[in-house]
């Protein structure tokens, strides 16, 4: 994160751009000076996770009530002294920063292996060097401060430069976070994270004036010097023979300092003194062995110019001619291109139209990329505020107004993944606590998948029918999740799943933007049907309010995955029960005999459930009250842990529930739902000591290969959702497109999507690969990698 070397260097070489400053005082001395307006610190929460997650216990799926406390006393602490804190999510990784992305998602997966490898040499959890934070900590995290009435947003790009671009609003005292791009950006000052003091509000800032006075720079030069160290755009391998080069010509060579340290010094030294004397005469690529990498560096040095800022470095053309649905502009370098006459921000441009770069130009919420050219075969990509004549971009839906609908909910932190699947048709999902070696529980990635094809499928669908059927073209989402076996090399292809709603399904006109009468009652519809539970909704209605979301979490999860028994359904019940009547103290000081690996795996599977359940209910226009399963308060990992360990001792329900006899009636009904609706799909959820070591699921049961998929969902009368749905379906490879031919080897997976759609999906299996055609030499790979 941030630049190569940056942090490092500072603190060896530069310890005197780092200032104690108090944020009280600059609160103080900001109202003194400017009354009447409200001082601001601008957040990257993503920065600052690890600083907020202080509860010992990490591995058994989050302290979510002790966090929660621990927000809250931030925000109070700030709120205090006067201070209006402005928080900004990641909302999306962009194209540039996916290699980025994909190589520390591996390393998370290396820090994964040992975590579990010393569980289960220690039965207890590592020591606090080997953190790893818990799953969907991210997305509650943003829900948490907005239920603490704080202001939190969701990137439609990389956090960090709206962050930044926050910090140019007046009364903002500085950029908290801990990422040395914020020395780069000209913005407000760098204030430290992890150098907070919450108790006195001191701080470490850091002055990139005094940087650029050490290193003889301008604050203009700090993105070119971003660019030939190294960030997350531009791989630190481009310029490795450049900055050798630098190294060797350098004179004032630091015996104290590492090589790192005068590599810095010494690139510095080559822009002060060399590049400078031809700056404004020769372009960047005359003067830097910039080869095939051309339009990528000037993209790296261009992601550092906020709204209204230009480079020096970047060669000034008079005019550039824009052809722009059959429209000509002629502008130059200098004028805005805002159209819209609502923004008031002036954002001017530098263009070189011997590259292509994408330049956020526009902070403006109506946003789109054009195609611009000032020469015939160069083409410049830049981003536009929109005109009412200017045609949209393509995105996955086409409905103008939903897309308005979904956007703002995705800047305003109320939705999850929504926006990126109507917008891009991709999303993420980080690593989770998965034992790559032990796959008796499947991978969440896979468990719910289907839940997340019909979402797909409720986004992207055509509903003119008034069915949720899909468009002529059925559109594939791209999926980067995290399993045991996936390279990451390319996103898997998920196709939506067709669903059934009773009564049809509704538009999402009908369920976002109307508030008629029985539409709440047509939003719980959707949000059953997408957990594939419809025939379940008179049960489900049973159940009581604050408990509905967490019935429908457990008839999916134990319909899905047969491995799992009546011993987790318990330990899971008997948590969500006790934790109501428990204090964070308590559940703080709660000890654990001993820490289980299959445990830690199945609380985290179940926190990913929980995660599920706020994509699918913002999907849905919001049927359920979000505090209805919000971790803290269904889920605490200790108080879960403790009652699987009970469980698994055979302890009896009123011990697991604590003796508390009015518990004892709400813990039977909720079972008995849970027990009914999965013995209607033929499930029978047995006792774990009943099973015996040769208890592998219902895959090696019902016997393996293609036959498997004959079932369905692995349950009579439940339907063949995966069956017809057009090319890239079993039997239909030659139809495909090569993505969606890749090979087990190159994958790890067969990735035609709709099998990948399937491959726990028949409530299934108790190891990886179980779906179809494939899955043997699919089997072969996941075990060389295990074995590995």
């Amino acid at each position: 994160m941030g630049v190569r070397g940056l942090q490092g260097f500072v603190g060896s070489t530069c310890p005197h751009i780092c200032t104690v400053v108090n944020l009280r005082d600059l609160a103080e001395c900001h109202r003194s000076k400017h009354p009447g307006s409200s001082p601001t610190v601008v957040v990257d929460a993503m920065c600052c996770i690890r600083y907020w997650y202080t509860p010992e216990s990490w591995v058994c799926g989050g302290q979510w009530r002790e966090y929660f406390s621990a927000l809250r006393d931030f925000v109070r602490v700030f709120t205090e002294v006067g201070i209006k804190l402005v928080f900004v999510f990641d909302g999306m990784v962009e194209q540039d920063k996916r290699d980025e992305w994909v190589k520390r998602r591996h390393k998370n997966s290396r820090e994964i292996s040992r975590i579990f490898h010393y569980i289960k040499s220690h039965g207890e959890q590592p020591g606090r060097h080997m953190f790893f934070i818990p799953p969907g900590l991210a997305v509650f995290t943003r829900l948490a401060l907005k239920a603490l009435g704080q202001e939190a947003h969701c990137s439609l790009q990389e956090a960090d430069y709206e962050v930044a671009s926050h910090g140019l609003q007046d009364g903002c005292l500085g950029v908290l976070g801990e990422d040395t791009d914020y020395l780069i950006y000209n913005t407000s000052p760098y204030l430290s994270i992890q150098d907070l003091c919450l108790d006195t509000l001191d701080t470490v800032m850091l002055c990139r004036e005094k940087l650029c006075e050490s290193l003889h720079l301008r604050v203009a030069d700090l993105p070119l010097l971003a660019c030939l160290l190294g960030n997350d755009i531009i791989p630190q391998g481009m310029f490795e023979s450049f900055r050798y080069k630098c190294l060797s010509a350098y004179t004032a060579v630091k015996e104290n300092l590492d090589k790192r340290g005068n590599v810095i010094l010494a690139v510095a030294d080559h822009i002060a003194k060399v590049l400078r004397l031809h700056q404004g005469e020769k372009k960047l690529e005359e003067m830097l062995p910039l080869g095939p990498n051309k339009a990528l560096f000037y993209k790296g040095v261009t992601s550092y110019l906020l709204p209204g800022q230009k480079s020096p470095w970047f060669v000034q053309k008079s005019k550039a001619v824009i052809t722009l649905d059959k429209q000509i502009l002629s502008m130059s370098s200098d004028v805005s291109m805002c159209s819209d006459p609502e923004s008031q921000q002036e954002v001017p441009m530098d263009v070189d139209p011997e590259f292509k770069l994408e330049a956020p130009l526009c902070t403006n919420p109506e946003i789109k990329q054009v195609t611009m050219s000032s020469e015939p075969e160069i083409e410049q990509q830049v981003t536009l505020c929109s005109n009412p004549e200017i045609k949209q971009e393509v995105t996955m839906v086409s409905d103008p107004e939903i897309l308005k609908v979904a956007r703002a909910q995705h800047v305003q932190g109320e939705s999850y993944l929504v926006y990126n699947i109507m917008s891009r048709g991709e999303i993420e999902c980080s690593n989770t606590l998965e034992d790559e070696l032990d796959q008796a529980l499947p991978s969440q990635a896979f468990v719910y998948r289907p839940v997340r094809q019909r979402v797909y499928a409720l986004l992207l669908g055509d509903d003119e029918d008034g069915a949720c059927g899909l468009a002529k073209e059925t559109k594939e989402v791209k999926e980067w999740f995290v399993y045991a076996g996936n390279p990451l090399k390319h996103p898997d292809l998920v196709r939506p799943l067709p669903m059934s709603v009773p009564g049809g399904t509704p538009s999402l006109k009908a369920l976002w933007l109307t508030e008629e009468l029985g539409v709440q009652a047509r939003r719980f519809d959707v949000l059953l049907a997408c957990f594939n539970l419809s025939s379940m909704r008179e049960d489900v209605q049973a159940v009581e309010g604050p408990l509905r979301a967490l019935c429908c979490l457990l008839i999916y999860l134990f319909v899905q995955v047969d491995t799992l028994c009546l011993e987790d359904l318990q330990a899971l019940i008997a948590q969500a029960l006790c934790l109501q009547a428990k204090s964070t103290a308590q559940l703080a000081d709660l000890q654990l005999d001993h820490i289980n690996p299959r445990a830690v795996q199945l609380g985290s599977l179940f926190v990913r459930g929980l995660t599920t359940l706020v994509f699918v209910n913002s999907a849905c226009g919001f049927p359920l009250d979000m505090s209805d399963f919000m971790p803290w308060n269904v889920f605490d990992g200790k108080l879960f842990h403790q009652k699987y360990l009970q469980s698994e001792k055979g302890h009896t329900v009123e011990a697991l529930l604590e003796e508390n006899r009015f518990l004892l009636t709400q813990f039977h009904s909720l079972k008995s739902v849970v027990v009914k609706a999965c013995l209607r799909e033929n499930r029978h959820i047995g006792s774990r000591q009943y099973w015996g070591s040769h208890h592998t699921g219902w895959w090696s049961r019902q016997g393996s290969g293609s036959q498997q998929m004959s079932s369905g969902y692995g349950r009579p009368g439940r339907g063949q959702p995966w069956r017809d749905q057009g090319p890239g379906g079993p039997g239909d490879q030659d139809k495909q497109s090569p993505l969606q031919r890749r090979a087990p080897s190159e994958y790890g997976v067969d990735v035609a999507s709709d099998i990948m759609s399937t491959r726990y999906v028949s409530r299934g299996a108790a190891g990886r690969g179980t779906a179809t055609d494939g899955v043997n030499s699919r089997n072969a790979y996941a075990d060389s990698v295990n074995a590995g």
